[in-house]
């Protein structure tokens, strides 16, 4: 049978097959062919937006309230200066040498205060210096213990020694000890002196523990 003598609803139906195939193939490419960029930025709206964490200061911050003394050990760092930067003890007429500048006085100044006094006296040789002072030891903060105590004398102070600690560092007490009468002195600012009491036996059995206070630089407990 020719072309021309077919049925006519054999030539519809190859046609109409003919459609959709044609159509699914186009269908295919448009739904396979997404467009990443437009699937990104429907992404981007979408997420929550996110911040960078700053970078941290490389160049630590001088403490602004602590008052060098003699003794302490300070650790100046000058950047890029090797042959300066060093850990240098206080001498006990509260000064230090440095390579360069000679003389300086710490004692009485923060830390603050000298690396700018240090910064100051190196313009004349570094361009620009930067200079980091920090106390890596402290060793002018003492208190005093006297008295019925087995090892009287001067320690180093911590920010948490507290008269118990103070006792138990000069040895405990000797026999005749009046732990029940044991007191601090203090000095204010303004150069009065105040008598804190202390009783040890309250104390260790947990009666008046406001008493174990911490101990200030220059505090004396006295055990009569």
């Amino acid at each position: 049978m020719t072309a021309s003598k077919r049925p006519t609803w054999q030539v519809r139906a190859t046609a109409l097959a003919c459609c959709l195939l044609f159509s699914s193939m186009l269908w295919a490419q448009s739904g396979g062919n997404a467009n990443p960029q437009s699937s990104s930025e429907a992404q981007s709206k979408t997420a929550p937006a996110q911040t960078a964490a700053p970078a941290p200061s490389a160049k630590a911050e001088a403490d602004d309230t602590y008052v060098i003394g003699p003794s302490d050990v300070l650790a100046i760092n000058v950047w890029k200066e090797p042959e300066i930067s060093r850990a240098i003890p206080v001498r006990s007429d509260g000064r230090i040498s440095l390579p360069l500048i000679g003389e300086v006085e710490a004692a009485g100044h923060t830390p603050h205060q000298l690396q700018q006094e240090i910064a100051r006296k190196l313009q004349s040789f570094i361009s620009e210096p930067d200079v980091t002072v920090i106390v890596q030891e402290i060793r002018s903060q003492k208190f005093n213990v006297l008295g019925q105590v087995a090892r009287p004398g001067s320690y180093l102070l911590t920010d948490s020694t507290t008269v118990l600690d103070a006792i138990a560092l000069a040895g405990g007490f000797r026999d005749f000890a009046k732990q029940r009468s044991i007191y601090v002195l203090r000095k204010g600012a303004d150069g009065s002196q105040s008598r804190l009491p202390f009783n040890y036996k309250d104390v260790v059995k947990g009666k008046n523990i406001e008493q174990n206070i911490k101990l200030l630089p220059h505090d004396t407990v006295v055990v009569p």
